[in-house]
């Protein structure tokens, strides 16, 4: 069976000056590049047995791999291949894509239908697939030169016998890729074929082949910047005991109170998950003037949550939502219809946590309280695929401190740590942390049982590139809409510049609503307020990325540009102090 070398050609978008061989003239830069990482810059090398790709989410991670498979196969060091995803859509997707480039692949492949039919280059299947039959796995490896291509590859790693698994079925491929947006996880189970170095502080790291991580997408224009807006707000509940417990989200709160005011907040019964979900559809009207298509994605914990919501965006656009569940088994075709359409609205339960295409997807709810870090950069990997410049994504978050941090080390680049450091004092602060809550489930779980009395919500402020913009306002207020309203067709710069203002703005109505006089201005003490927020969002971020305590970089940040602490600082010092951060941000990406 022959490729067709024509079918190739239309993969967008293309970078003629980067086409050193091969028909690269229609791949995108990052592309060509791992293909060169691969073959070698004159493509001439026959290539590694294994090779580790990490892209972010949108970066075209099944491009890159479709044309390495139709190299190998012309070039004759295959003859099948086998495509391993995390979900049955998943394989319908690859088979899909693989056949525009003429690749023909059978998505349903079952362990029980004996040899893949002459017609076929190769079969798409599922982790647990593999898992349950190993042994036939590697029998059809075995049987045919094979070229492997695990699609979010960390998913080998789910558990020891799915490694196990993986191990046994694919040892004896000709050629394995593995694919990841996000490669870490949050347990230390080695991923198969994933190649761990030790690094001078004794631990093990995976060790990618090719790395495009998101700074430089967004950079390249291949994906689009996301503005976070989140929302904090009044929760009170009701305990088992009768007691009556209320807490402000977005304010310090013990570990408990978090999870119980996360809970009420995304409960349909509340008021906060009907206010943000009809602030999040005035953005999507805001974006849709620009980009007609423009959709959102509602991700819910759960099946009930995912249909009183959609309920809610019924009563709030008079039009219905697609509900995705897990468990449906038309869901691909859901998924599919709706990309293909312009209708506004999708509420899902973890359908769409990864690997999804739906490239109109511009507004998001985070209506989960799944908080891995995992699950969140695949979640909002689903709004970042961007298909002209400018397009930016608004994504919408209760004001949780984990959901903050992750949302301020989007661009941070991982690797998979296999081994954790073991402190003198043998507290280990990550390993508590994750002794005390339960990984890759709800965080808000069934053992906080209680009803919720009321729960409304305030808006709290925008994340955007590290920096922390915005006053708190009402919903539906004016100063609310300043930010629901910034236009949807903005470069990376204009949309900070934007941020500032509003933000410059909203502070000036409020010294004006609290003075009486329309002709008052910003003050001396707004400006340091605001400089002052906007250099705790820089070290929060950095906290995340490094690790290290805020108070240390704060005290760094005296020592390199001098001053006093923040609270007697002045304005000039303080802006001295972002600019320092953002050179070491500059110099660490």
């Amino acid at each position: 069976m022959t490729v067709s070398t024509f079918a190739a050609s239309s993969m967008p978008p293309a970078f003629p000056e980067r086409a050193a061989w091969g028909t690269a003239q229609c791949l995108r830069a990052w592309q060509q590049q791992a293909l060169e990482a691969y073959f070698g810059v004159d493509g001439q090398q026959p290539g590694p047995r294994d090779f580790l790709t990490v892209a972010t989410p949108g970066a075209g991670k099944t491009t890159f791999a479709l044309r390495l498979a139709r190299e190998l196969l012309e070039r004759r060091i295959i003859a099948a291949i086998t495509i391993v995803c995390p979900t049955e859509h998943l394989k319908r997707q690859w088979a899909e894509s693989a056949a525009r480039v003429g690749i023909k692949i059978n998505p349903e492949y079952q362990n029980g239908d004996g040899p893949v039919g002459k017609d076929f280059h190769g079969v798409a299947v599922t982790y647990a697939t593999v898992a349950a039959r190993p042994a036939l796995h590697r029998n059809r490896t075995e049987s045919r030169k094979s070229l492997v291509i695990f699609d979010e590859v960390h998913h080998a790693g789910d558990g020891l016998s799915w490694g196990d698994a993986v191990r046994e079925a694919f040892e004896p491929a000709t050629r394995r890729l593995a694919l990841s947006g996000t490669p870490f996880r949050t347990d230390i189970n080695p991923i198969p074929f994933v190649r761990y170095e030790e690094g001078p502080d004794g631990i093990k790291r995976s060790q990618a082949d090719y790395t495009y991580g998101y700074g430089p997408a967004l950079a390249d224009g291949v994906v689009r910047p996301v503005i976070f807006l989140a929302y904090a707000g009044e929760m009170r509940w009701r305990t088992r005991a009768g007691d009556e417990i209320t807490a402000t989200l977005g304010e310090p709160l013990t570990q408990d109170q978090t999870a119980q005011a996360w809970r009420a907040a995304l409960d349909p019964k509340g008021d906060w998950i009907k206010q943000v979900i009809a602030a999040a559809d005035r953005r999507l009207s805001e974006l849709r003037r620009v980009i007609p298509d423009a959709g959102g994605l509602v991700i819910a914990t759960d099946h009930e949550a995912a249909r009183a919501y959609a309920k809610m965006l019924r009563a709030v656009t008079g039009q219905g939502a697609t509900i995705v569940l897990s468990d449906d088994p038309t869901a691909s075709k859901k998924i599919k219809a709706f990309s293909e359409t312009d209708d506004r609205w999708m509420v899902a339960v973890r359908m769409v946590s990864e690997g999804v295409d739906i490239p109109r997807l511009c507004v998001g709810v985070y209506a989960t309280s799944t908080s891995t870090p995992l699950f969140f950069a695949q979640a909002i990997g689903r709004f970042v695929r961007a298909r002209r410049r400018g397009e930016t994504a608004s994504v919408f978050l209760p004001s949780v401190p984990t959901l903050m941090g992750h949302a301020a080390e989007l661009e941070e680049e991982r690797d998979h740590v296999l081994d954790r450091p073991v402190r003198e004092d043998g507290l280990d602060d990550d390993l508590l942390a994750e002794a005390n809550r339960r990984q890759d489930t709800p965080d808000v779980g069934e053992e906080l049982p209680f009803e919720t009395v009321e729960a409304s919500a305030t808006f709290d402020r925008v994340l955007y590139d590290g920096g922390e913009f915005g006053m708190q306002a009402q919903p539906g207020s004016a100063e609310e809409e300043e930010f629901l309203g910034i236009p949807g067709l903005l470069e990376p710069e204009q949309v900070t510049q934007l941020l500032r203002k509003r933000q410059a703005d909203q502070m000036a109505s409020e010294r004006r609503r609290k003075t009486g006089d329309p002709r008052a201005d910003r003050t001396a003490a707004e400006d340091l307020h605001a400089l002052r927020k906007e250099l705790n969002g820089l070290v929060n971020a950095w906290n995340h990325r490094t690790g290290q305590p805020q108070g240390v970089i704060h005290s760094q940040l005296r020592s390199a540009c001098g001053g006093p602490p923040v609270p007697q600082a002045s304005a000039e010092e303080i802006r001295k102090r972002i600019g320092k951060i953002r050179e070491w941000a500059a110099k660490r990406g």
